[in-house]
C-alpha cells in the first residue's frame, strides 16, 4: 500500500510494497494469479470482518485490523524508528491518521451501504488523484463518465442511507490524501519504513478503542476469528501478494487489474453476504470501473 505508489488499489491498508528495480515487461501467468488472489482476498477479508460486526462494530473490526497490519508491516520494513528525523515523522503521523481513518469510515460505509457499494464510492480517490494530474479530453469524459455513476449510485430512493454514502466519500478523500501523503513518506524514507512506522503509530492510536471494546463488550470466539481473518486476509496476504505481483506484471497492467475491485467487492458481497444489487446499480459501479480503466489504459508515463 511505499516508496512507489499504486494510483489505485484494492481496499486493503494501501500501503503498496515497494516497486522492483527492474520493471517487467510482460505479465506473466503468475503474476494474473496474484492480482486475482489479491484481490478477492481484500475483498473476503472485508467481508469477514462485516460478519464481526454485530459484536465488536466497525470500530472493534478496523482495530483488530490495524494491529495485524502493524505487526506485517513491522517485520517486513523494520523501521529504524530512533533515526528518524522530525522532518520525516511528520508526515509518517499525518499518514497514520489518515490510514486509520480511511479504514474505518470504509468499513463503516461497508456496515450501512454494503461491500459493493462502499468500495465503489471508495474507488474515486485515487481516479480523482489521476484525473486532477491531467487535463485530456479523454480524462474530462472520465470524469462525466464516473460523476454519472456516483449519481446514479446516490439517487434519492426510500433505502438511501446518505450517512453510509458519506463514510463512503470519506474513505475516497482519506485514499487520495494517503496517495499523496505516501509519495512524501516515500521520498523522505527508504522502502517500506515510513509505511510500516504509520501503521504502527494507527495501531497504536486504535489500542484504546480496541479495549474499550472487549471492556463493554467481550468479543467471542467467533467474531475474533473474524476480525484477525479480515486484517489476514485484507492486510498481510494482499502485501504480500502484490510483493510478487509487482516483480511479474508492468506497473500499468497492476493498476489496470487493481480497478476491478469494485466488481469483484459487488460479487463477494452477493454470494458471500447476500448484498444484492439492481441492474441500475451494477450498470453505475460499471461506469465507475470503466472510467478508472480508461485513465490508466490511455495514460502514457
Amino acid at each position: 500500500m511505499h516508496a512507489a505508489h499504486r494510483s489505485t488499489g484494492a481496499p486493503a491498508d494501501r500501503t503498496v510494497p515497494v516497486s522492483p528495480t527492474r520493471t517487467p515487461r510482460r505479465t506473466s501467468p503468475a503474476g494474473v494469479a496474484a492480482m486475482l488472489g489479491s484481490g478477492l482476498s481484500t475483498q473476503i477479508g472485508a467481508a469477514a470482518g462485516s460478519l464481526a460486526f454485530p459484536v465488536l462494530g466497525p470500530v472493534g473490526v478496523v482495530a483488530v485490523r490495524q494491529y495485524v497490519a502493524a505487526l506485517v508491516l513491522l517485520a517486513v520494513g523494520r523501521p529504524r524508528l530512533r533515526s528518524f528525523t522530525w522532518r520525516q515523522w511528520q508526515p509518517v503521523i499525518l499518514l497514520a491518521v489518515v490510514f486509520g481513518t480511511m479504514n474505518l469510515s470504509l468499513y463503516s460505509a461497508i456496515d450501512r451501504v454494503g461491500l459493493g457499494l462502499a468500495v465503489t464510492l471508495e474507488f474515486l480517490g485515487p481516479l480523482a488523484i489521476a484525473l486532477a494530474a491531467t487535463r485530456r479530453r479523454v480524462d474530462a469524459c472520465c470524469a462525466v463518465l464516473a460523476a454519472a455513476g456516483v449519481v446514479t449510485l446516490m439517487r434519492p430512493q426510500p433505502s438511501t442511507d446518505y450517512l453510509g454514502m458519506g463514510l463512503g466519500l470519506l474513505a475516497a478523500v482519506c485514499w487520495a490524501s494517503y496517495i499523496l501523503l505516501n509519495r512524501t513518506v516515500g521520498r523522505r524514507l527508504p522502502g517500506a519504513q515510513g509505511s510500516a512506522a504509520a501503521a504502527t503509530l494507527s495501531a497504536l492510536m486504535f489500542l484504546p478503542v480496541g479495549i474499550v471494546v472487549v471492556l463493554r463488550d467481550p468479543p467471542t470466539a467467533a467474531s475474533l476469528g473474524y476480525a484477525v481473518a479480515a486484517g489476514v486476509l485484507a492486510s498481510a496476504v494482499p502485501y504480500l501478494a502484490d510483493l510478487f505481483t509487482l516483480r511479474h506484471v508492468p506497473a500499468a497492467a497492476f493498476g489496470l487489474f487493481m480497478s476491478v475491485n469494485p466488481v469483484l467487492a459487488a460479487l463477494v458481497g452477493w454470494i458471500g453476504l447476500g448484498q444484492h444489487l439492481g441492474p441500475l446499480d451494477g450498470a453505475a459501479i460499471g461506469a465507475v470501473v470503466v472510467a478508472n480503466v480508461l485513465t490508466i489504459a490511455t495514460t502514457r508515463r
